[in-house]
């Protein structure tokens, strides 16, 4: 493989990684705050893909489409936490698993029956849709806007955790909730603004994903399961370890998928040495965080360490 290739690669998994953080910021925050397992958290990503894709298609406008994405999926998860997720806080664990499923199904149908169940596709702008030249790499705009929508993101997670006095009741409610309800602080309402917060960060990576893909009913819960893989390697609670873990697996996902079909030609016929490598590939993050668990079972950087 030449340099030129890997480093494209590289960029494709950095961008991979970005959009993966952007799920598991929104996943492991509402965790962080409320304790909430919430697996419908990919059915958000889900719905701002399909609003995105149908605001585009009417205004015509790509930026339009991902704002109502972005909002669009803030307000269903307002609607979802104020009539379901409210009643769950002080519910188990499994108790809050099983709701949560049930939530996929209802999201599932109910998208399907609103946008219909044939995938729709979503056009890049045509600003967007050239390349640029970084080096010796020839690299897609639109691939850029991604990675750069996801440090704008995790920067402004960051201002908003650490520099405001809504983040410092954010902080104060991972610790002790009881205590800042005690203070005066409407709990009702920071829960709701947090959810709201995560769900909109999963309907801008699915917006954003959705020119890159066709936009399909069920589209989320592989997304979901790998942001799950991010926050248990980051650090339940951890925007620091949401992205680190994101940029980990995203990278250790897309080079293996590349880089181990090639080493395995020097060994075997080509188709199985794609077949073998590609198998070995899917497997490489889930090892990753085996050997992270190994060392720090904690995670990397959890939240209250």
């Amino acid at each position: 493989m030449t340099l030129a290739l890997t480093l494209e690669q590289l960029l494709n998994g950095i961008q991979f990684g970005v959009m993966l953080f952007l799920m598991a910021s929104g996943l492991t925050l509402i965790f962080g705050v409320m304790g909430l397992i919430n697996l419908a958290h990919g059915s958000l990503y889900m719905v701002g893909a399909f609003v995105c894709a149908y605001v585009t298609g009417i205004t015509g406008s790509f930026w339009l489409g991902l704002l109502a994405g972005a909002l669009g999926a803030a307000i269903m998860g307002v609607i979802v936490e104020v009539l379901v997720i409210r009643r769950l806080y002080q519910r188990d664990h499994l108790d809050q698993v099983l709701a949560t499923f049930a939530l996929i199904l209802i999201l599932s149908e109910g998208t399907a029956l609103v946008f219909g169940s044939q995938p729709l596709w979503l056009d890049i702008p045509s600003v967007l849709k050239g390349s640029i030249e970084l080096g010796s790499v020839v690299y897609p705009v639109y691939r850029i806007l991604i990675i750069i929508v996801g440090v704008l993101v995790a920067l402004g997670l960051y201002l908003l955790i650490s520099r405001t006095r809504i983040g410092m009741r954010i902080r104060a409610g991972e610790n002790d909730r009881e205590m800042i309800g005690a203070l005066g602080v409407n709990i009702s309402v920071l829960y709701t603004f947090v959810f709201a917060v995560g769900a909109a960060l999963a309907g801008l990576a699915g917006s954003l994903v959705g020119a890159l893909q066709s936009v399909e009913v069920g589209m989320g819960e592989p997304v979901l399961i790998l942001a799950f893989v991010v926050i248990v390697i980051g650090g339940i609670g951890s925007i620091k370890g949401a992205l680190i873990g994101a940029m980990l697996v995203g990278i250790v996902d897309t080079l293996g998928r590349v880089l181990l079909p090639s080493f395995f030609q020097w060994f075997m016929e080509p188709s199985a040495a794609a077949s073998v490598g590609s198998a070995l590939a899917s497997m490489l993050i889930y090892l990753l965080m085996a050997i992270i668990l190994a060392i720090k079972p904690k995670g990397l950087f959890p939240a209250n360490d």
